[in-house]
């Protein structure tokens, strides 16, 4: 089977960092649920989330203005 670029899955507007955080994201997620029900992976983690993607099963949105969990957080000014 032919996969999919990335430029293809994201699309003209699509920003690839925030892609690339979410496939990682998600293929942590199927690696987790696989080893807690002991169930062999035929594919990597990462392939898997990648063809999710191209597939239309998962879907990732950026939220602007919402600094990122572990961002240093300014300190209020005296």
């Amino acid at each position: 089977m032919l996969r999919p670029s990335m430029p293809e899955i994201i699309g003209p507007n699509g920003d690839a960092y925030s892609f690339v955080v979410a496939v990682a994201k998600r293929a942590r997620e199927i690696a987790e649920e696989t080893e807690e029900k002991n169930e062999p992976l035929e594919e990597k983690p990462v392939r898997v989330a990648v063809d999710e993607f191209a597939a239309g099963k998962c879907r990732y949105e950026i939220v602007e203005g919402r600094p990122a969990k572990d961002a240093p957080q300014d300190e209020p000014e005296d």
